[in-house]
């Protein structure tokens, strides 16, 4: 929820974030973001920046512009197991923590929709009309991760990371995609860090560069992230 300007953000289990506008006793739907292939699991809201963070059963977390009115503006993947409500922002670094992941993104495009392959132009199965006309059975759509376009499974037999757009392991893209994605672009841009515990809440001090994790192990583990947030260790901190 913003205070200032009265939105609620709420996440369900269809992967879907509802805006909500609340004014005295009514409420009003602005929009709805889509993007998460899971039901969200944890939203965290940006007042400053006016982004939104929204991580998802899907493994992965997704950054959306709402004060910029660009909607979906970075996709995070790298994580093995849902994404709970475990990591954080840093607007003065552009640094984003989630457990296991680190690093600014490019872009993740915008999924088109589209009645029939935007590669080979054949239907999909909801397309009754092109199935008639071209006496041809209907396609599943499937989206390239890498352009957004809807195709089908014969023209996104491939599969490859692609770290820049936030895509750490191998997802589906189109067979032009997956031509145009060189060796050097699938080099790993995360930092992975095993925490050896399930976490399940996480804080950062950046004035002194130490992020606290807890788990439901019940152990609480202090990190030193000057390595990574270039701060130093406030004077008098002790490791026990």
């Amino acid at each position: 929820y913003d205070h200032e300007t009265q939105h609620a953000f709420v996440g369900d289990y269809s992967g879907q974030i509802t805006l909500l506008k609340l004014e005295q006793n009514t409420c009003s739907v602005i929009t709805t973001l889509k993007g998460h292939e899971g039901s969200i699991s944890s939203l965290w809201w940006d007042p400053v920046q006016r982004l939104l963070f929204s991580g998802a059963s899907d493994h992965s977390i997704i950054m959306w512009d709402i004060g910029g009115r660009k909607g979906r503006t970075l996709l995070l993947q790298g994580h093995q197991y849902v994404m709970e409500s475990c990591f954080s922002y840093m607007s003065c670094s552009k640094i984003t923590y989630s457990c296991r992941l680190k690093r600014c993104r490019r872009c993740a495009p915008q999924w088109l929709e589209s009645d029939s392959c935007q590669k080979c132009e054949q239907p999909f199965f909801w397309n009754i009309k092109q199935m008639w006309d071209t006496k041809t059975i209907g396609l599943r759509q499937h989206h390239c991760r890498k352009c957004g376009q809807a195709v089908c499974g014969k023209c996104s037999t491939k599969r490859s990371s692609y770290p820049i757009m936030g895509f750490e392991f191998q997802v589906r893209v189109c067979d032009s995609c997956f031509e145009s994605i060189k060796d050097e672009d699938r080099t790993s841009l995360a930092t992975f860090h095993e925490g050896k515990h399930n976490i399940s809440h996480m804080s950062m001090d950046i004035s002194r560069g130490l992020m606290v994790t807890c788990g439901s192990d019940r152990i609480v583990k202090i990190w030193d992230m000057t390595p990574v947030v270039g701060c130093s260790l406030a004077t008098g901190f002790s490791s026990r």
